[in-house]
């Protein structure tokens, strides 16, 4: 058996751990200065990838500070949260541009 076997296993076993370790991913959008969904349910005690797309024209704030969050999100641009793990719970976010209408929870169950 050649030397470089073992090297070859070992690697093959971390990269084959290492996307198993990519935490799910959910979507969130604002839309008309309003997220979309207003109520997203995530895993508990899971960490999470979220990606916010702004589908509208001016710039929105995310903002969270139960789960300490704040990202400008361009116009018609996607940005990525990371978030968690989570105790199970209800987190509430925001728009800091458009507080009255761009509201939301997420609830870690």
């Amino acid at each position: 058996m050649p030397r470089f076997f073992p090297v070859f296993v070992l690697a093959a076993a971390f990269l084959g751990r290492v996307a198993a370790a990519d935490p799910p991913e959910f979507a969130l959008a604002i839309k008309n200065h309003r997220f979309e969904p207003v109520e997203l349910t995530v895993p508990a005690g899971t960490r999470i990838k979220l990606v916010v797309h702004n589908q509208d024209s001016t710039p929105e704030e995310f903002e969270s500070h139960s789960l300490n969050r704040e990202k400008v999100i361009p116009g018609g641009a996607k940005a990525t949260i990371f978030i968690g793990p989570l105790s199970p719970g209800r987190y509430e976010f925001f728009g800091d541009f458009n507080q009255k209408t761009a509201q939301g929870v997420l609830v870690a169950q």
